[in-house]
């Protein structure tokens, strides 16, 4: 291992299984532990949105005129897709987390960019404020080069 992967692994692992204190090894064991139950529930979380994405498309395509969508519900399916991909992605990001005890920061930001995402796909804007859409823009402009920034240091 090169000095420079020395330090990468000495900076960013959070919680190595081997401390020379007791204590700290017992808690490091707690929070993967509660990490791993994390990972089952958002199993639980993905499955019960897939079902819930059957469930909208089903009750949209069922309401009169019988199997079309109109924009509205296209965008509420559009909706129930993105939060089941974003959930998708919040578990690969535990899953990394579990397998190396780093956090995945560019993961991370991508997650962050398409839950932005999503709410830009949804987002009426009858119902806001010129404030609150510049704010939305300013977090997916920050995102954004936050992004290309760890993906330009890689």
């Amino acid at each position: 291992m090169s000095d420079g992967d020395e330090r990468h692994r000495l900076i960013h692992d959070e919680l190595p299984k081997e401390h020379e204190d007791p204590l700290i090894r017992v808690l490091h064991l707690v929070i993967r532990s509660s990490v791993r139950l994390l990972a089952i529930l958002m199993m639980l979380v993905i499955i019960w949105g897939v079902g819930d994405v059957v469930y909208v498309m089903y009750q949209r395509l069922s309401e009169p005129p019988m199997l079309l969508l109109d924009s509205d519900d296209i965008f509420d399916v559009f909706g129930a897709f993105m939060l089941v991909l974003i959930a998708i992605e919040i578990f690969i990001n535990i899953r990394l987390y579990l397998g190396s005890n780093v956090i995945p920061i560019q993961l991370v930001v991508a997650t962050a960019l398409m839950a932005i995402a999503r709410k830009v796909i949804v987002l009426d804007l009858e119902d806001w404020t010129p404030m609150y859409v510049l704010g939305i823009a300013a977090v997916v402009l920050a995102l954004g080069i936050t992004y290309w920034l760890i993906a330009k240091k890689d």
